[in-house]
């Protein structure tokens, strides 16, 4: 029976050549996910490796709340510790060097006078310091003095910059002036960091203005084990100043904490990759099912014979289930090349973009046996119920070459698919109904899955009709071709349904995404447009407004007002010690009368004008807990905590924080606050075309600040939405290659069954182009069909999520017909592509060999 199974495999590859294809696609996802995890975690374990590579740290000895403090490589959030510690390190007994982190945000300016930026990589800025190991200069000299900059070597190749070249840097919000003397090694990948190295004095000036830094990396002298370091630093820093609310760490539990928060992170991104990976099996799971299904109806002679000579219903089972394995095998190793293939690829063009990906593409076994097990068991668990179908049809009837059990009643289908999608709904209005329930996401999540379940099971009892119909204007405009597609399509319901089942799906999702996008952009200008009446907004691409550029345009005679709105990491707790009430921990800071006027936000309790050094303002929104004026809130920060009253409760989205604060409070608890926003309004007489014209002359040195209308705000806002949209669309264009794949393969298999009446046909005078046509037009059915399902079901179910969803920000709900209609018309063109290999197979047919065939 072996032997027979890969006879059979053979004998019909063309058969299963698209089956074959699929399981590759799908397989290949699957190991290009584990592959490009593993690349990553390799790169940034070395980047961990090479920028943490000193034998023990020294650091803050508690976390602060809610995540404020400093965050240096020990990577959370922790009270810093003296700058001047350093020094009193280095006298301890068995320490080479003790180093403190000074490094933070810069931007530098190419060559081209633009900012140098990679990706979503940061521009760090170093303080030099010639014990540095990690920092080894190979061109010209480290920076002495201040104006002095020295370039990592991937940070210089693509700047366009030499050593001796001058240009800007915009450092601790200011524009200065700097020449390049030097080229340096960071020691490791950087992944498309840009690293700037700074004289020590203005290091310490624009990172440590207050005298303390996150850590201390400190180095053993040598033949000094980490062990024996951290021993004596741990038992001299009770004595040192400033050294008694630090402690010691091992370097190498340092950077295995780091590695596993890396590790942590790429377990969501695997996570989410994968995801879209089982889309694509299920996907396929279909052009399987349907493969043999149809090559089970062609070969029913086949199987008779087997049981005529003795084979048992069991013996022909395991025959079809044996060559989907061959399928799936053959599939899933080709899926393991072609994973390993786009994730090189990938590697590629990352590299063009500035974020080199270190190593070789690994191929972990454990990876290659779990991508070929996946493979066969999709093939196997889809070929299942045709492996059925082929054992018990009796050996008698199949002789005849009809599978003479008739088609069993669609009605069971009909009600057990009306009850699953019945189910669904239920769940999903409970859901919208109800969005404080605490289970509201499982509800509408495990809804939807249901509503998708019970259409594909029910989708052959529409089929008939819905194909009837959508078949009318190719009957009208097209006879004989329509009546032909038509009547073809119509035949085998099952068949069609399960053809259309792939692309159901795969629309299912483009279509929710698509909903879900367009009313998260208009939710983002509902949000922009009712929280701020400013003329402009001031930004930067590096998240941070420098300084120097609001103090510039606050001195233009155009600007009437600039409202910053300035934020700190800090943590935010109702009462001291207790959990924090801050996620994210981020507190705003907002000059008085702000709030509430160029910041437009919905009060809930209190008066916002009331805001001032003694109080704080809480945003229902984002904080957690119930909130009244009067209670007492306390903010905490490296520089101190401040317990603030209650003096308004507003709900907002345009601020991200639970806490607005005086502008003059954030300072005393933040030294540098960044600038994330600055609203601005025109002096009185000044045209707002002429306020702009002004804001830009004079933030055009610091490089990175963009001035924006309302209008470009949103655009910029809704920009975000649409990057995502695009990987989305991305991803899941994988299944809807699959889909269309299955259209191809039911077409070609259908054109190798109905050979015979192909014949007929032409014998009777349907020439070549018309049977072409007919194909064509079947295919074309099918196509939008599955679309027009699809697209229903996830436009139905995504129109739920504002409901449930409002609360988080997304409110309103816009259907963007415009995109449906054109996935509708891509569907038909689609169909016509996919008809291209099938139709010309068929009209090449000879007309008396395809009447003599059996």
């Amino acid at each position: 029976m072996l032997r027979f199974t890969l006879r059979g495999v053979r004998a019909h590859a063309v058969r299963f050549a698209l089956s074959v294809l699929a399981v590759a696609l799908g397989v290949a996802f699957v190991a290009g996910t584990f592959a490009l995890r593993a690349m990553l975690s390799d790169t940034f374990h070395g980047i961990v490796d090479a920028q943490a590579p000193a034998d023990a740290y020294v650091r803050g000895a508690e976390p602060l709340p809610g995540g404020a403090g400093a965050t240096g490589p020990v990577g959370d959030a922790r009270t810093p510790v003296p700058l001047a510690l350093a020094e009193e390190l280095a006298r301890v007994d068995g320490v080479r060097a003790a180093l403190p982190d000074v490094s933070g945000p810069v931007v530098l300016v190419g060559a081209d006078g633009t900012a140098v930026q990679s990706t979503q990589a940061p521009s760090i800025g170093i303080a030099a310091d010639p014990r540095d190991p990690a920092l080894r200069v190979v061109a010209g000299r480290a920076p002495a003095a201040a104006g002095e900059v020295a370039l990592e070597e991937a940070t210089l190749a693509s700047s366009g910059l030499a050593v001796g070249d001058r240009t800007r840097i915009v450092l601790g919000g200011e524009v200065r002036e700097v020449e390049v003397v030097g080229e340096v090694s960071a020691g490791g990948p950087l992944a498309g960091a840009t690293l700037v190295l700074l004289d020590r004095d203005t290091g310490v000036a624009a990172y440590a203005p207050d005298g303390t830094v996150a850590t201390v990396a400190v180095h053993a002298r040598d033949g000094l084990s980490e062990e024996a370091l951290v021993d004596a630093v741990a038992a001299a820093l009770p004595d040192l100043p400033g050294g008694a609310g630090a402690e010691v760490v091992t370097g190498a539990s340092l950077r295995a904490d780091l590695q596993a928060d890396i590790d942590r992170l790429l377990g969501f991104v695997t996570t989410f990759l994968l995801v879209f990976a089982v889309v694509s099996l299920f996907v396929g799971a279909f052009l399987i099912a349907n493969t043999f299904q149809m090559s089970v109806r062609q070969r029913v002679r086949e199987f008779a014979l087997l049981r005529a000579v003795g084979a048992s219903p069991a013996q022909v089972f395991g025959v079809v289930v044996g060559q989907a394995v061959a399928v799936g095998l053959v599939g899933a190793a080709l899926g393991v090349l072609g994973g390993l293939g786009l994730v090189s690829a990938l590697r590629v063009v990352l590299g063009q973009v500035g974020m080199d990906l270190t190593g070789d593409v690994p191929l972990e076994g454990g990876t290659v046996v779990l991508c070929l097990a996946v493979g066969t068991v999709v093939s196997a668990l889809a070929a299942a119920v045709p492996a059925r179908t082929a054992a018990l049809v009796p050996p008698v009837e199949a002789m005849r070459g009809e599978v003479t059990a008739p088609e069993r009643s669609l009605r069971r289908r009909a009600w057990a698919g009306g009850a699953v999608v019945a189910l669904g709904v239920a769940g999903v209005a409970t859901a919208a109904a109800r969005p404080a329930l605490g289970a509201a996401d499982v509800l509408l999540g495990g809804g939807a899955a249901a509503v998708l379940v019970g259409v594909l099971v029910a989708a052959p009892t529409v089929a008939r009709a819905a194909m009837g119909a959508l078949a009318a204007p190719f009957v009208r405009l097209l006879p004989p071709m329509g009546r032909l597609a038509r009547g073809n399509v119509t035949r085998n319901p099952r068949r069609t349904a399960a053809t259309a089942g792939a692309l159901v799906v795969g629309m299912a999702l483009v279509g929710a995404v698509s909903v879900i996008a367009a009313s998260a952009q208009a939710s983002l200008a509902s949000v922009v447009e009712s929280s701020t009446e400013a003329d402009l907004v001031l930004r930067s691409a590096t998240g941070a407004v420098p300084a120097g550029a609001v103090a510039d345009v606050r001195a233009l005679p155009e600007v009437g007002r600039a409202a910053e709105v300035a934020s700190t990491p800090a943590g935010v707790s109702a009462a001291p010690g207790e959990p924090t009430a801050a996620p994210g921990g981020v507190v705003v800071g907002l000059e008085p009368g702000v709030l509430g006027s160029t910041v437009l936000v919905d009060v809930v309790e209190g008066d916002p004008a009331d805001l001032d050094d003694a109080s704080a303002v809480v945003n229902a929104r984002v904080a957690d807990g119930d909130w009244h004026v009067g209670d007492t809130v306390t903010v905490t920060t490296p520089a101190g905590a401040r317990e603030l009253t209650v003096a308004a409760v507003v709900d907002t989205q345009v601020l991200g924080t639970p806490v607005v604060v005086t502008r003059d409070v954030l300072d005393a608890l933040a030294p540098e606050p960044q600038v994330d926003t600055v609203f601005l309004d025109a002096s009185t007489g000044t045209d707002v075309a002429d306020l702009r014209a002004a804001v830009a002359a004079a933030v055009a040195p610091y490089v990175v600040v963009s001035v924006q209308d309302r209008e470009e705000y949103v655009d910029a806002l809704a920009a975000q939405v649409d990057q995502l949209l695009v990987i989305l669309y991305a991803l899941l264009g994988l299944s809807l290659v699959i889909a269309v794949l299955g259209i191809v393969n039911t077409l070609a298999l259908s054109v190798i069954e109905r050979t015979r009446e192909i014949g007929l046909l032409r014998a009777v005078g349907l020439g070549r182009l018309q049977l072409a046509g007919t194909v064509t037009v079947e295919s074309v059915l099918t196509a939008v069909f599955g679309t027009l399902v699809g697209l229903a079901v996830g436009v139905g179910l995504a129109s739920a999520m504002p409901r449930v969803y409002a609360e988080q920000g997304l409110d309103r709900l816009v259907l963007p017909w415009g995109q449906l209609l054109a996935m509708v018309a891509l569907a038909a063109v689609v169909g016509v592509l996919a008809a291209v290999w099938p139709a010309g197979r068929a009209s090449r047919l000879r007309v008396l060999d395809a009447i003599a065939s059996e």
